[in-house]
């Protein structure tokens, strides 16, 4: 598959939940790259599906489609008390499915079913101790995929390292999973074990660039603040209700500004960072785009977005007025938003993360906030989710001006929630399927893979 150009993912997607079930399978000419990513392996996941004890298990998927039917599709059943599954040939490459069933694609699944014999071990199964105890006991025979379609279950082993990679059968060609980030595998391994690894970064960017979006208006609205004081005083009996609100309503205005004409300074210029140049770019926000990339793009893209390169973060950093960060985790864990890069910003900047809370010195972050150096600031992932920075939440739910002078809601916080829409978990699972089937069944390229340099070194080409 040739897929269109990063503007034109950018500029063509459109897609309308009534829809949804009748052009999921166009879905993946259609995606662009997100940011977000699945949750930490320890984030509590839904009740399992119990293991299939008949010969075929029903499912039921809900239409997207208003006043539709509910779509019934069969799934394979778990093989997984089988004792010959080790030792006996397949009449089709095995598929080990980890996680839920799927939802939405029931076309596309039932092509995906024709194809594999797919194994879907029940939730204790995944657990890391017993994933082992399977591995070595080659449990599930010689599958030739991974396949997670959902990023909110299939992650209870944890993250894939050595510990777990090392017992993949020689025969496995394709690991594909729902979210953009992929910290929680070792893709460098994977490569070297000749094991293409596939996220299902085209399906969300549309929701997380719509997220950014919001949050880069809270910024220059103060939203926190507008809100908190219409309604926490009614909540509490901190404050006297009508004080609260006129004191808002009179003094939000100096400190709020129209985002047009303002730098927006993007941290990562992939398709997620794109769909957001596009976004507030254009006549509608008229924000001047600026933007920082291990890798310069193409001069049509830019010229597309009016985009202008920076070499140097610390470059970025000193002309914009807000910068959301928009990139994958570094590949040594360290943040990129420290108390030196913070220093780079003009007073009263503002700060978006879409992106990684391990990007994010959040320590420096509420450093910068107290002092002003950040004058608003928006987050949607955290350093140490589920949990979130107590001063950072101090900033959201104060009412009055603190003894620095500072206004109260500085910061928005969120949980992780900017790539998750129902047309997002849609276009994990068919991509997530595409991606195996292209590889698999057709011998083809995968359609998103993330780690094929370290396949071609391997190979030493």
């Amino acid at each position: 598959m040739n897929l269109p150009s990063s503007f034109s993912l950018v500029k063509h997607q459109k897609l309308g939940c009534g829809a949804v079930n009748e052009r999921s399978r166009h879905l993946v000419s259609t995606m662009a790259e997100p940011t977000n990513t699945p949750m930490p392996a320890s984030t509590p996941v839904p009740a399992s599906t119990p293991r299939s004890s008949s010969p075929l298990q029903q499912y039921s998927i809900p239409s997207l489609t208003p006043n539709a039917t509910t779509a019934t599709i069969p799934l394979w059943p778990s093989t997984t008390s089988s004792p010959d599954t080790a030792t006996r040939k397949p009449q089709r490459p095995i598929v080990l499915h980890i996680g839920d069933p799927i939802k939405y694609n029931p076309d596309t699944y039932a092509e995906f079913n024709a194809a594999f014999e797919i194994i879907r071990p029940p939730t204790p199964e995944r657990e890391r101790n017993e994933l082992i105890r399977a591995l070595k006991e080659k449990r599930w025979g010689h599958f030739s995929a991974i396949f997670r379609p959902f990023w909110g279950t299939g992650g209870e082993m944890g993250r894939w390292d050595a510990e777990l990679i090392d017992l993949l059968p020689s025969s496995v060609k394709v690991f594909a999973s729902a979210g953009a980030g992929f910290d929680w595998a070792d893709t460098k391994l994977l490569g070297e074990r000749g094991i293409i690894y596939c996220n299902s970064g085209l399906a969300a960017a549309e929701a997380v660039a719509d997220f950014a979006v919001a949050m880069i208006i809270s910024t220059f609205r103060h939203l926190p603040w507008c809100m908190n004081a219409a309604t926490f005083p009614y909540l509490t009996s901190s404050s006297d209700a009508r004080s609260t609100f006129r004191e808002c309503h009179a003094r939000a205005t100096a400190a709020s500004h129209n985002p047009r004409g303002h730098t927006l300074g993007l941290i990562g210029f992939g398709n997620i960072g794109q769909q957001i140049a596009a976004k507030m770019g254009n006549p509608a926000f008229g924000m001047k785009i600026a933007y920082y990339d291990v890798e310069r793009k193409p001069a049509a893209v830019e010229s597309e977005l009016r985009a202008t390169f920076y070499e140097k973060l610390e470059g970025l950093m000193k002309v914009s007025d807000c910068v959301v960060l928009c990139t994958p985790a570094s590949a040594d864990g360290r943040p990129i938003i420290t108390a030196e890069t913070l220093g780079y910003l003009r007073p009263g900047t503002r700060f978006v993360n879409i992106a990684r809370g391990s990007l994010v010195d959040e320590e420096a972050l509420a450093d910068a906030l107290d002092s002003g150096v950040v004058g608003a600031a928006a987050l949607d992932v955290h350093m140490d989710e589920p949990s979130v920075n107590e001063r950072l939440v101090r900033m959201v739910t104060g009412l009055g001006f603190d003894d620095r002078g500072q206004h109260p809601g500085r910061v928005m916080l969120t949980c992780h929630n900017a790539g998750g829409t129902v047309e997002t978990h849609v276009g994990f699972e068919e991509l997530s399927m595409r991606n195996i089937l292209r590889v698999v069944r057709d011998g083809g390229e995968a359609v998103t893979p993330v780690n094929l340099h370290w396949l071609r070194e391997k190979k030493g080409v």
